[in-house]
């Protein structure tokens, strides 16, 4: 069997209309500024494209994490996280609130208070909302890229 190299469907959506891509990098950047450190917003991105499925996603995730000076031990256990001894709470906590907001359909409630209440108890107001608001732009990443077929390791 020969395997070939998987073609992107079209570009990406964000470089064919005008604005977009300016858009969503004005959001990337306010979030950024939003107080999180890097290493935990990197493992939020692979964590939330790892559940998702986006290869391209993942390959940025894990890029990004990189950069940001992650272990390969934490890397390769952030789909696992639970059961790996590695996490700060801090990120336990950002991981657990990734998962329920990416999966938003898969309980009545999406995020149940009891988590809701470890959040604010480990995050600020501004730190909450620049969490909530990479997760939207990762699952965002995410639900562009699959579709389309973003080959990994190739850019925006």
């Amino acid at each position: 069997m020969t395997v070939t190299a998987p073609e992107a469907r079209m570009a990406n959506p964000a470089a064919l209309l005008p604005g977009a891509g300016e858009a969503i990098g004005g959001l990337i950047a306010a979030t950024r500024a939003g107080g999180l450190p890097e290493p935990l917003l990197a493992l939020v991105h692979l964590r939330v494209s790892l559940i998702n499925g986006c290869a391209s996603c993942v390959h940025g995730g894990t890029t990004d994490a990189r950069a940001a000076g992650e272990t390969d031990e934490r890397l390769a256990t952030v789909g696992v996280w639970r059961e790996a001894p590695w996490f700060s709470e801090q990120e336990r906590v950002a991981l657990e609130l990734a998962e329920h907001v990416t999966r938003l359909a898969d309980r009545g409630d999406a995020v149940p208070d009891p988590l809701w209440a470890e959040v604010t108890r480990v995050f600020d107001e501004p730190a909450r909302a620049a969490l909530l608001l990479w997760i939207a732009v990762v699952n965002l990443f995410n639900r562009c890229n699959a579709p389309i077929r973003h080959v990994a390791g190739t850019g925006w």
